[in-house]
């Protein structure tokens, strides 16, 4: 069965969203707790927030972000029932749609590395590994405890 891919709706997503991301991905680190994640993706209001849906359970979840030069995908998972069964690639195509109505001219994503089967996940979707260093800094002012 084919899921169904949504905008994603605070008030009757974000639970199951939020157990997917702890089981998916697990999170160590404060600024990538879900619900904090969830908040911040809301308060931006671009529409770039998408669950696959299949019987009403969300098996799956990508955001997108757009700066006006750039899109990103984010938060990328699949229940682990549904895994190599295309949801993954069915919600990719999705958010790259969303980004290129909005004019997007290139697509940037992050992998941790040594994440080899991700890699390659994205490989065959198009993507490529590309000569940068990610940095980063976190502001910890806007991580609440």
């Amino acid at each position: 069965m084919s899921p169904t891919i949504c905008t994603f709706n605070d008030s009757a997503h974000r639970a199951q969203v939020i157990a997917l991301w702890e089981a998916v991905f697990g999170y160590e680190t404060a600024h990538n707790r879900p619900a904090l994640a969830i908040e911040k993706k809301l308060a931006v209001e671009d529409g770039l927030f998408f669950v696959a849906i299949i019987d009403d359970k969300i098996i799956g979840t990508i955001m997108a972000g757009y700066d006006g030069h750039r899109g990103w995908i984010y938060s990328v998972a699949v229940h682990p029932d549904y895994q190599k069964q295309g949801v993954g690639s069915k919600l990719v195509t999705h958010a790259e749609r969303a980004l290129i109505a909005r004019g997007c001219m290139k697509v940037n994503l992050q992998i941790v590395a040594g994440n080899e089967s991700v890699t390659a996940f994205y490989a065959s979707l198009g993507y490529a590994v590309e000569p940068r260093v990610s940095m980063g800094k976190r502001i910890q002012e806007n991580i609440t405890p």
